[in-house]
């Protein structure tokens, strides 16, 4: 079953956050449309925040089990007695004839009190044996030897077997003077002024195309909130190594996997749009997202029935419709 929430906030994102930290759910799992864009107005007069209505579904409700239906024999009325025009009338019973007085019977003679008995000899009191001597130091040590035997083994298990480590990968070194080692050469600069020590790896694609990847700890810095501060690195790289150069050359820069990681979660985010859009028969609009995103999107449901995909609005704010084809 399909529920939507509606909330405001001073931008499209903070009212969409609001709306996720009341419902505790995350932004895959819901679907955002816009209502108003927020206005700042003139001096502060007229001045609206933004509005947006977030959808998400909650488990159907189970249906109710009716009541058994009552049996022809117990829908009968109970038949009840018939009532008595006149009280019955109970013969009394008969009266008890008075018994004939017994004459008392004589006293009878007072007979001889018995005579006190003996007292009889207490018996003689029983003579306390003697305790058991205590046993001695071997018969204790052959107890406790006896009782070891009989507990069993302790169990042991077979010994795991260790799994071979991953090696770790070895990059090679880039031509000198290629256009591989400019790039690395640019992002080595980039990242010591970034305080980073992540080392850059620069390598050809089939395509044509430079592929980088940043390799080293706390990367978490540069990939970014959804991958921002990457793809801002991303951007400086492709337009220092194509600002001069005739022939275009595309970079693309990556850091433990988050492409092809970010790349399967907008795949089962598209899908699961594109479920709910045939079930509900409406167009569903996601979150913002830049142009490598958006094609990943449209990629994905390109070949879906009943299903199409286009995109509105301008950058930064531009997404994907998934829109319901007849």
């Amino acid at each position: 079953m399909e529920r939507f929430l509606i909330t405001t906030g001073k931008t499209i994102e903070l009212a969409i956050q609001a709306a996720l930290n009341e419902l505790q759910m995350d932004r895959d799992s819901v679907s955002v449309e816009v209502l108003e864009n927020a206005r700042s107005g003139f001096l502060g007069i007229g001045a609206s925040p933004a509005k947006v209505k977030v959808t998400y579904e909650v488990p159907d409700p189970k249906p109710v089990e009716p009541a058994p239906a009552l049996s022809s024999a117990s829908r009968k009325p109970k038949k009840l007695a018939p009532k008595l025009e006149k009280p019955l009338e109970v013969p009394a019973a008969p009266k008890a004839e008075p018994k004939p007085e017994q004459p008392k019977t004589a006293p009878k003679p007072e007979q001889p009190k018995a005579a006190p008995k003996a007292e009889q000899p207490k018996a003689a009191p029983k003579l306390e044996q003697p305790k058991t001597a205590p046993k001695n130091e071997q018969s204790r040590q052959n107890q406790k030897k006896n009782e070891q035997s009989r507990k069993p083994a302790p169990r042991q298990d077979a010994p795991r077997a260790e799994q071979p480590k991953t090696a770790p990968k070895v990059w090679a070194p880039a031509e000198a003077g290629s256009q591989e080692e400019q790039v690395e050469n640019f992002l080595k600069g980039l990242l010591e002024r970034m305080d980073s020590e992540a080392v850059p790896h620069a390598v050809r694609r089939d395509d044509d195309s430079i592929r980088v990847e940043l390799v080293g700890e706390n990367l978490g810095m540069l990939i970014g909130r959804r991958g921002e501060t990457l793809d801002a690195i991303q951007h400086l790289a492709n337009y220092v190594m194509n600002h001069e150069n005739s022939k275009r050359v595309r970079v693309s820069v990556d850091a433990e996997n988050y492409r092809g990681k970010r790349e399967e979660s907008l795949q089962h985010l598209a899908r699961k749009m594109a479920a709910k859009v045939v079930k509900y028969r409406k167009n569903m609009t996601l979150e913002p997202m830049n142009a490598y995103e958006r094609h990943v999107i449209h990629a994905t449901l390109q070949d879906v029935p009943h299903v199409t995909t286009y995109s509105t609005g301008t950058e930064p704010n531009r997404r994907v419709v998934v829109a319901y084809e007849k």
